[in-house]
């Protein structure tokens, strides 16, 4: 019986594929910057373009093989602020989420959510709005009805101290279709970010 690659397994393949592909040992030859305008293609570096799609063809085969062989897209993270600590799953940036993943995912959402709740009390909270080019200010009762509506909630944080700014990704449908609203409308997600008061998001 043949091997099965593990989730961690997939990654370091992806990794070590994504750095040939950088350092121009993978290209995609037939691969042109427009594909249209031969004229504008001219002007275009073909050499960036044949090393990003010979690893976005690389990466879509490693999906395919995790759909063939259901293998998880999850991983694990930790945060930790003052004296409490939050583990959470999400969707490693180059994966792809199984069904399996996403129950996963729906069923953590309220301790991420709680976590969140419980570290951003004296924070002020924004919504990033235009793709994080903008951000408005929003009290936690605007939270709660996106709250209502996702399904899946990812932490990050930035900095420490007065610097501190805590993000909280709340989406629904896959995870790798949500990052800039690829999916939309079946998937997508929105970021709230919270920061020491007088301080802005950085993002």
């Amino acid at each position: 019986m043949p091997q099965i690659y593990s989730t961690e397994e997939l990654i370091q393949i992806l990794s070590r594929e994504q750095q040939a592909c950088m350092n121009g040992q993978r290209l995609n030859l037939a691969a042109m910057p427009s594909g249209i305008n031969p004229l504008l293609d001219r002007f275009v570096n073909s050499d960036g373009i044949q090393r990003f799609t010979a690893y976005r063809d690389f990466r879509t085969a490693i999906h395919r093989y995790q759909i063939e062989h259901q293998v998880s897209g999850i991983i694990w993270s930790s945060i930790t602020i003052g004296s409490r600590t939050c583990t959470f799953p999400k969707i490693h940036e180059h994966l792809i989420s199984l069904s399996c993943d996403l129950a996963v995912l729906k069923a953590e959402k309220m301790t991420v959510v709680k976590f969140w709740q419980a570290t951003t009390t004296q924070l002020d909270l924004y919504l990033s709005m235009n793709s994080g080019k903008l951000y408005r200010q929003v009290t936690p009762e605007d939270i709660d009805r996106i709250l209502q509506r996702s399904e899946w909630a990812v932490l990050s944080q930035q900095g420490k101290g007065e610097s501190l700014e805590m993000s909280l990704q709340l989406g629904w449908g896959n995870p790798e279709e949500a990052v800039y609203r690829r999916g939309f409308p079946e998937s997508g997600s929105e970021y709230i970010h919270a920061v020491q008061p007088g301080y802005v998001p950085i993002g």
